[in-house]
């Protein structure tokens, strides 16, 4: 923070680190800076419970969860069952399951929060006013100041709205919202094929919702691999009207709902077409919740994000005993990196307060997963970040990969990236069965720095998925010239 301001005024209370957001980036910066013997004050205006557990991971998965029960009973005949080809779907128990266990993943991650006293935790908006100040704003005023020797910022991220959706009032809706539902809804238009887009109208047409998703540009989640985004298309395209390239010429308030009009394929051209819907639920995006913060003050350029420069390595911002991390950073948007930037951002606070060089990050393998059905991952570098001259890319198409074959869930294709030379693994993207767990032996061995020869001296068993995997190993190591099998 600046040396001085004009806004300095007696501080309330004086704590050694003042973490503003309580969710799982600041809870961590706060559990490493007290481990090191610093007195630390939380500040969050609320509702606690961190987005994970409140309308994030855990209550997504549980309505995934209630999609694939009914999907499975519906696919059941596929296998030679006698069940009814459309499953009986009760959405008012749905959603009592999915709020009553969304409550319970809460309480768990409040436990801290409500044990921290008066001196520990203030709600509120919290403000940079610098010379080592922190307001904590009221409606429109500060109530309470805070000195302190350090700040880390970890105050999360919002859904981000568009104007095109500004007139369609309580029928826009967010992801938070979903899970407050006391009921299924008939239809929903959803506005961004990516995690939250995907995820939730998937999981929405299962459980016998009318929905749609629209895109543009043609991107399907995160994906950057021209032929695993088409693989994923075609496999949940199939199953659901999705347009990811798609012209949005109106979008408006009904009587009833939400009346939408697209073309298609905004490239090719084509008819205009027309569907009402009860609600529009928007997942285009989030953005850092750092606008409130009095950032400008701080002496600093900011980009169009409204966010300073921060020292990736020891996320810091410039020079001043400030850190940022979590969502607010906006560097990875996952729970896992949350928590590991949090604990940095922690230890990086307390060392400079004790006078210690600060400490660069070391990050773990990037890994990232979409709980579609084909699921969706991506490991280390994607194929965006890579140079195509230097890798070669070993593939399977998992239409033919047997033990997914016998389950009827043979559907997408796997890409590794393999380096010319060393021949180390440098990234993956893959759409699949079990893409979760591949995901994951395919980070862990590219954390570890193994070689495809070296990865396919690993044990694989008879018959499991994982043999896919292998196929797209053995196909990258032909490619460098390896024997290895």
């Amino acid at each position: 923070m600046s040396a001085s301001s004009s806004s300095a005024r007696p501080a309330d209370l004086s704590v050694d680190l003042v973490v503003l957001g309580a969710g799982t980036a600041g809870l961590r910066a706060r559990a490493v800076a007290r481990a090191r013997g610093l007195r630390v004050l939380l500040v969050d205006p609320g509702p606690l419970g961190t987005t994970c557990a409140r309308v994030g991971c855990m209550p997504s998965k549980l309505l995934i969860a209630a999609a694939e029960a009914a999907h499975a009973a519906e696919g059941a005949h596929r296998f030679g069952a006698d069940l009814p080809r459309r499953a009986e779907v009760d959405g008012a128990a749905v959603m009592a399951r999915v709020r009553r266990e969304r409550d319970r993943f809460v309480g768990f991650t409040l436990e801290t929060t409500d044990q921290l006293g008066e001196d520990e935790l203030w709600r509120g908006r919290g403000r940079l006013l610098g010379g080592g100040q922190v307001a904590v704003m009221g409606a429109d005023a500060v109530e309470r100041v805070v000195s302190a020797g350090a700040v880390v910022i970890a105050t999360g991220s919002r859904p981000q709205i568009f104007p095109m959706f500004a007139g369609l009032g309580d029928r826009m809706i967010v992801n938070d919202d979903v899970f407050d539902w006391t009921n299924l809804p008939a239809s929903v238009a959803v506005f961004g094929p990516g995690v939250i887009g995907l995820e939730l109208g998937q999981a929405l047409h299962r459980l016998g919702v009318r929905v749609r998703i629209f895109g543009v540009g043609g991107f399907v989640g995160p994906l950057s691999d021209p032929q695993i985004r088409d693989a994923a298309r075609a496999a949940i395209g199939a199953e659901l009207p999705l347009h990811p390239d798609a012209r949005i010429d109106a979008v408006e308030r009904t009587a009833d709902g939400v009346r939408v009009r697209w073309v298609s394929e905004q490239a090719a051209g084509g008819p205009v077409e027309e569907e009402e819907f009860a609600y529009a639920l928007v997942a285009t995006g989030r953005r850092p919740n750092t606008d409130q913060l009095g950032l400008e003050g701080l002496g600093l350029q900011l980009d169009r994000r409204g966010l300073p420069e921060v020292d990736r390595q020891t996320l810091q911002i410039g020079g001043l005993p400030v850190f940022l991390a979590g969502d607010a950073l906006a560097e990875r948007p996952l729970l896992h990196e949350a928590a590991d930037e949090g604990a940095h951002a922690g230890e990086n606070a307390a060392r400079l307060i004790l006078g210690e060089p600060l400490a660069p990050m070391r990050r773990r393998s990037a890994l990232s997963v979409i709980f579609t059905s084909p699921q969706i991952a991506l490991i280390g570098q994607r194929w965006a970040e890579l140079d195509p001259a230097a890798v070669v890319v070993g593939a399977v198409d998992m239409g033919d990969q047997g033990r997914s074959r016998v389950g009827l869930r043979n559907q997408g294709r796997i890409h590794v990236y393999a380096e010319r030379g060393s021949m180390k693994l440098r990234g993956a993207e893959l759409v699949g069965p079990d893409a979760e767990h591949l995901a994951h032996l395919l980070a862990w061995v590219h954390q570890l720095g193994l070689t495809v020869p070296e990865i396919l001296a690993l044990p694989f068993y008879h018959p499991v998925v994982e043999e896919g995997l292998r196929t797209a190993l053995r196909d990258a190591a032909a490619q460098l010239g390896s024997t290895a099998r």
